[in-house]
């Protein structure tokens, strides 16, 4: 089959999947520079998803990673062309669990922005693309997140989104595919960022700081 006059000569069309606008503005800006090779499609958060895409890129702050029924909805729906997860998490059956369902391409987070872009127009042109495992205290690409004017990292912004939307510590290691103990580091660290003491106070602060997700997106591609 050969290339669509889209495919051969414009840019690919990507509509972001996150529950958190700070997250998909991030990813916007940060490819931004990008936009003869890639046009981030806006998507209303209150509507049932009705654009077609070249491909859903399915960002994993704060929600379910790939082994969930959250990359089945986006591979079923007939608006996306392609599904891509962008994480942290590398557990190779996740990665497997997630190239399995479908997805195109399953990208780090540390990826800097040309080659996030580069990796994305190759997906589109029918590559498959697995990042490599990322290296501990990789340093992540230049978006943001909630949190970031805090003084918080990604992941310690992630534990605190989670533990706003009422996850306990199990809850979170099982999405997030780290230990317990991992968990209550970042606990730990975020807390003092944040000047709190109690997990209480700290949804209290999230609530306060932009870590309630308004919208449950992924709904919108069922």
């Amino acid at each position: 089959m050969g290339l669509s006059r889209q495919e051969a000569d414009g840019p690919v069309r990507l509509a972001l999947v996150d529950d958190y606008e700070v997250v998909l503005r991030g990813v916007a800006h940060m490819l931004a520079p990008f936009a003869d090779r890639l046009e981030v499609v806006e998507i209303d958060a209150n509507e049932p998803v009705s654009v077609d895409v070249d491909i859903a890129l399915y960002d994993t702050f704060a929600q379910s990673e790939a082994d969930r029924d959250d990359i089945d909805a986006l591979v079923a729906n007939p608006h996306a062309r392609r599904v891509v997860v962008y994480t942290w998490a590398f557990a190779p059956d996740l990665v497997e669990t997630a190239m399995a369902k479908g997805a195109s391409g399953y990208l780090s987070k540390t990826l800097p922005a040309v080659q996030l872009v580069d990796a994305l127009v190759a997906i589109h042109h029918g590559e498959v693309i697995v990042s490599p495992d990322p290296p501990r205290g990789r340093s992540v690409a230049a978006h943001d997140w909630p949190g970031r004017g805090h003084g918080l990292n990604e992941r310690e912004s992630e534990v605190i989104a989670l533990i706003t939307q009422g996850r306990s510590n199990n809850e979170i290691a099982e999405l997030m595919y780290l230990s317990t103990s991992s968990i209550k580091m970042y606990v730990r660290s975020s807390y003092r960022k944040m000047g709190v003491s109690s997990r209480t106070q700290a949804v209290l602060w999230g609530l306060k700081n932009g870590f309630g997700a308004e919208n449950h997106q992924i709904d919108r591609w069922r």
